[in-house]
């Protein structure tokens, strides 16, 4: 289908490939938007699509090749098991069908990076769902370090912690604590400073045995460095007693401006037991960041009806997928690894291992 450019005032028609947890959020982000018509969901598990069409209306099938092949689909949204990633998104490209696919590309990168190759070019939208550019406390703080309002950017510090570890189970097939969930994270380094030159990361285990037995860390410290020298801390861990922790920091030479965490309400307490007290942050990335889905979706759909790229895209996932594999490579090697993101990384933009070290 070709570009609305002008805006011909039709509802976008557009698929749900996957019903788990992160699509039954799309899904009600897709039937809620007056410019979509939430036409097709697919999932191997037909309970599951049955369960949306019950409560939007969307056609059920256990087929995502059925979907794909629907002729009149302005676009996708793939929320879908990680390993089918890639063929999805080729797939929707062949079908000239524009593509809103979450993190990661894949956990193996090459295959990503062939995908890469094979989608380049495309005439349709190819977007990777990092969708924490779009929450809007990071994307404010992001547009005003832009703006020049501190200056320099000379330090960035990203804190990400979830409330409690994902199931046993899930981690085992997860890619690990780096590909996993610090990719997000290197993400947004990027979306701040796109040419990262070396990553050091160490990682620990600290609290849970399941995640040691699946070779994995629990908790995890990554040092970026910019091209310009300037300094990336990320902070994650797989638990958090008070609450899922989500902060950004950006100091510069003028100035530093910071993104809380989000609480409920913002009701204070004030009695003799204690002052200031207020509720618990929110409990999850669903809450959290319910308002960055919605913004998430709104910028493909502007992409598919002005006919322009989606960003983050598919080297944006590449990129970070190769952040992430040397921060595993520096982990298990206690090395700090050269890489580059930054427009001398090659034609597509993408990340490329410099292959050479330097102690820490």
């Amino acid at each position: 289908m070709s570009p609305d450019p002008g805006g011909s005032g039709r509802p976008l028609r557009l698929g749900l490939i996957g019903s788990g947890r992160i699509g039954t959020v799309h899904a009600a982000n897709l039937a809620a938007h007056p410019g979509v018509d939430f036409a097709r969901v697919a999932d191997p598990v037909i309970e599951n699509a049955r369960r949306l069409q019950g409560l939007y209306g969307a056609s059920a099938t256990e087929s995502a090749e059925q979907i794909l092949d629907d002729g009149g689909l302005d676009g996708v949204v793939v929320c879908s098991p990680t390993p089918t990633h890639v063929d999805l998104i080729l797939a929707a490209v062949e079908r000239d069908v524009a593509v809103l696919c979450e993190k990661p590309v894949d956990l193996d990168l090459e295959r990503a990076r062939a995908c890469q190759r094979a989608v380049g070019g495309a005439a349709r939208p190819v977007m990777i769902g990092f969708n924490r550019r779009f929450d809007p406390s990071f994307a404010a703080v992001r547009q005003r370090v832009g703006a020049g309002e501190v200056g320099r950017l000379e330090q960035l510090a990203i804190t990400s912690r979830d409330p409690a570890p994902a199931p046993e189970a899930y981690i085992r097939t997860s890619g690990g604590i780096f590909r996993d969930m610090t990719i997000h994270d290197f993400d947004m380094a990027r979306f701040f400073l796109p040419d990262i030159v070396k990553v050091t990361a160490h990682g620990a285990n600290l609290f849970s045995q399941y995640i040691r037995d699946a070779g994995d860390y629990d908790s995890a410290v990554v040092v970026l460095a910019g091209a310009g020298g300037e300094q990336v801390t990320i902070t994650n861990s797989r638990h958090s007693a008070y609450g899922y922790d989500q902060r950004l920091e950006a100091f510069g030479s003028d100035g530093m401006l910071n993104a809380e965490n989000f609480r409920p309400t913002s009701v204070r307490s004030h009695s003799s037991s204690g002052t200031e007290q207020a509720d618990a942050y929110e409990p999850f990335f669903l809450e959290r960041y319910a308002a960055a889905y919605r913004a998430e979706l709104e910028h493909f759909l502007a992409c598919i009806r002005e006919g322009t790229a989606a960003s983050p895209g598919i080297d944006d996932g590449v990129a970070a997928l190769e952040l992430a594999e040397a921060a595993a490579e520096s982990a298990a090697t206690g090395r700090t690894v050269a890489v580059s993101t930054g427009a001398d990384a090659g034609t597509t933009g993408a990340t490329k291992r410099k292959g050479q070290h330097s102690g820490i």
